[in-house]
């Protein structure tokens, strides 16, 4: 959520940011928000004021034993005079904040402006046997190229078996394909938490629309995700009916690491903390029907191993680059080709204030495909949340929270399968993952 107090000290600052972004904010309605809540915290003031006035008058009455009954009069008015203003004061407090929780982040003052993806900014590349590169393209494979479709065919991945059982935009595998699965993840895993720090966790999988609305799923993104009702319908003591609750399936665990510090305040000694989980991510991506259907770059369910810190404000931006390194990392080591594109202002998530993709090549389709997001959040989820740490001067102070994909373990899959394909359709086994893998080096067409 946007700061109240930066929009009540620069609201023009604000507008020509999100401007950026391509959001009118409303500034009328804020004004007119604002206006209302001074009001009514003046006119509380006043009577709280009022209030005290009143009982030093009436001791003083009584003291010298003088009647005090119009004035004790006067002051027992106050009470609900005053519950009705916090009642109206809330009220207002509610829509501001519903509404703000609308709104997406300021983008940083280095993300380049733009609409959409075509105005994201390459950063860098990298190329097996090669390395960092500004503008060079892997080498072509001498025989015709097979995407990972055709190739899984052979090697366990059956998307009719998943259809049946799930319909479209599912996945099953068997076999060795699957253990390949397994081993990335598994890989990715052990890389963050023994190279680069991070406790790895294991999270739930079914979360609260209140956690949702702290990491900022909802209300924006309801409709791209799955939703469950908790039991069935039942009484409360007094024989009323309860309502069944909507909770959420994750489409990160991006969500449930974050949330670890909601509604808290963390030690400072205690800060970085870096976690990490692998777990299945469930998007029902509304609207996004006839983009990438084939195959499985865009799934219902996938397996993501996800990367988060919580950190002290003044650190976050030297943290997204080294979390945007530690993504490159593992890349790195399943030798695949990559760049990494900086997101203009038109392109980023909504909680992001600055964001890096990670793309890796896809033979099959001559292009660069995303495979890892890595995002500062400064603030923004810390508000919602309520996520604090106590800085130097003693005052409590907001989180800044980062995340990224570390990364997604389909995608990595492909990149595998159509980087290390060979002519008769088998695939070469990383060496990173050969022992993962029972020292297989191929996966040969069944």
């Amino acid at each position: 959520m946007l700061d109240p107090a930066l929009l009540r000290k620069d609201v023009d600052f604000v507008v020509a940011q999100l401007k950026r972004r391509g959001l009118d904010f409303d500034v009328a309605r804020f004004n007119q928000l604002e206006a209302a809540r001074k009001e009514v915290q003046i006119e509380t003031e006043t009577l709280q004021a009022s209030r005290n006035a009143l009982a030093k008058e009436i001791g003083k009455l009584k003291s010298q034993g003088q009647d005090a009954s119009a004035i004790m009069q006067e002051a027992g008015q106050i009470p609900e005079k005053l519950k009705l203003l916090e009642e109206k004061l809330a009220q207002i407090k509610q829509e501001l904040d519903g509404w703000l929780m609308t709104i997406p982040n300021l983008p940083h003052e280095s993300v380049p402006f733009g609409k959409d993806s075509d105005d994201n900014v390459e950063q860098r590349r990298w190329l097996p046997g090669v390395g960092y590169t500004q503008d060079q393209l892997p080498a072509p494979l001498d025989f015709p190229v097979q995407d990972h479709v055709s190739l899984g065919e052979k090697l366990g991945l059956e998307f009719d078996t998943a259809a049946k059982l799930s319909g479209s935009r599912f996945s099953f595998m068997r076999g060795s394909l699957a253990r390949l699965h397994r081993a990335l993840a598994q890989f990715m895993l052990d890389t963050h938490t023994a190279e680069h720090g991070y406790t790895e966790c294991y999270t739930p999988y079914i979360v609260t629309a209140d956690t949702l609305f702290g990491t900022g799923q909802l209300p924006k993104f309801k409709e791209d995700m799955f939703w469950v009702t908790k039991g069935g319908e039942s009484e409360d003591e007094h024989g009323n009916p309860v309502p069944r609750e909507e909770m959420f399936l994750i489409s990160t665990s991006e969500i449930t690491l974050t949330s670890t510090v909601k509604d808290s305040i963390v030690p400072a000694q205690d800060l970085p903390l870096r976690l990490t989980a692998q777990t299945p991510c469930f998007r029902s991506e509304a609207g996004s029907g006839g983009r990438d259907v084939r195959g499985m770059i865009r799934q219902h369910q996938f397996e993501k191993v996800e990367m988060v810190q919580v950190v002290k404000p003044e650190t976050s931006y030297d943290t997204l680059e080294q979390m945007t390194g530690h993504a490159e990392k593992i890349l790195q080591l399943l030798q695949v080709p990559y760049r990494v594109i900086l997101l203009c202002t038109g392109d980023m998530g909504f909680g992001s204030t600055k964001t890096y993709d990670l793309e890796v090549w896809v033979p099959s389709q001559n292009t660069w495909r995303e495979i890892s997001s890595v995002s500062n959040c400064e603030g923004f989820q810390a508000r919602r949340m309520g996520a604090r740490y106590k800085n130097e001067q003693g005052k409590n102070e907001y989180l800044h929270t980062l995340n990224g994909s570390g990364v997604a373990v389909g995608r990595a899959l492909v990149g595998v399968m159509e980087n290390y394909q060979q002519a008769d359709g088998s695939i070469i086994v990383p060496e990173v993952l050969r022992p993962y893998m029972g020292g297989i080096e191929v996966l040969k067409p069944l």
